[in-house]
C-alpha cells in the first residue's frame, strides 16, 4: 500500500526536482493548471506511461484533494513502482499554498 505524504512533504519533493508528480484529474482540470512538470495519468495513456516510466523513479500522485489519488498510487505501487506515494490535500491545497509550483494556462 503506498504511503501518503502531507503538502510540506510534497513540496520538499518538488523542491528537490528528482521526483515525477502525476496527475489523474480529468483533462480540462488539467489543461486549466496543473503543477509545473507534472505528467497527466488517464486511461486513455496508462499503457504508455508504465512502458516508459521507469519503476525506480519516485512518483507523487495527485488529485483534487487527496482521495482518488491513493487508490491511483497503490495501484502503481503494484505495477511494481518503488516509490510511489499519494498527496494529501491534492491540487487544492498546493495550489493555495504553494502558488509558486503551479502552472496555470489562460
Amino acid at each position: 500500500m503506498a504511503t501518503r505524504i502531507s503538502p510540506d512533504e510534497g513540496k520538499a519533493r518538488f523542491d528537490q526536482g528528482d521526483t515525477l508528480f502525476v496527475d489523474i484529474r480529468d483533462p480540462a482540470s488539467f489543461a486549466a493548471g496543473h503543477l509545473r512538470g507534472a505528467v497527466h495519468l488517464t486511461q486513455a495513456n496508462v499503457d504508455l506511461f508504465l512502458a516508459n516510466t521507469s519503476r525506480e523513479h519516485p512518483l507523487v500522485i495527485y488529485c483534487y484533494h487527496g482521495n482518488s489519488s491513493q487508490g491511483a498510487a497503490d495501484w502503481l505501487d503494484e505495477q511494481g513502482f518503488a516509490d510511489v506515494v499519494s498527496l494529501d490535500g491534492g491540487y487544492e491545497v498546493f495550489r493555495q499554498q504553494f502558488p509558486d509550483t503551479l502552472e496555470e494556462m489562460a
